[in-house]
């Protein structure tokens, strides 16, 4: 879970079209996912790079789901019936967690066009997952309204968790 929860209806933004309104944390969780999954990919051997391509969206559309259906049942409307509007609002809200796949997907893609290895062309899929990864946890405590300190701080934070998947990489020798 990443921790979020979707706004209540009204007042808060939470009816306002997709792109008014992100989820950092889906966002932050959902690039931590792509990391995690280019970690692991090939770990047994070669990785063709259009299965690493469909794993990242497949994981991403995975986990988002997920994220839905934990909102409905888990958190949100426990013994109530699910509206359609709750459902869509809800997967609207959750989104980021398939756009943070969309970046470190698109670059094992096109390594192909710069002829690139398909390792290659997921250690570049893992520093961008990385990287959108620290920069949704700064710009997210940026619109919080935190002190610099703690936006450098969250910063750090995420760096070092993306760091700890790039370590699991290069341990299992990949």
């Amino acid at each position: 879970m990443s921790g979020s929860s979707v706004p209540p209806e009204g007042g808060d933004g939470a009816d306002r079209p997709a792109g008014h309104r992100t989820d950092y944390a889906g966002a932050i969780y959902g690039s931590i996912l792509a990391a995690s999954v280019v970690a692991t990919a090939g770990t047994t051997g070669e990785f063709p790079r259009l299965e690493a391509v469909v794993l990242l969206v497949v994981t991403g559309l995975v986990f988002w789901a997920t994220h839905v259906y934990a909102q409905i049942a888990g958190e949100r409307i426990v013994g109530q019936g699910w509206s359609l509007r709750q459902i869509r609002r809800i997967g609207t809200h959750e989104w980021s967690i398939v756009e943070a796949a969309t970046l470190p997907a698109a670059a094992v893609a096109l390594s192909a066009l710069l002829d690139m290895s398909v390792n290659t062309g997921l250690w570049i899929a893992l520093g961008i997952a990385v990287g959108q990864q620290v920069m949704w946890a700064c710009l997210g405590a940026v619109r919080a309204g935190a002190s610099r300190g703690l936006v450098v701080a969250e910063g750090f934070v995420n760096l070092a968790l993306g760091l700890i998947i790039v370590a699991a990489k290069v341990v299992l020798k990949h």
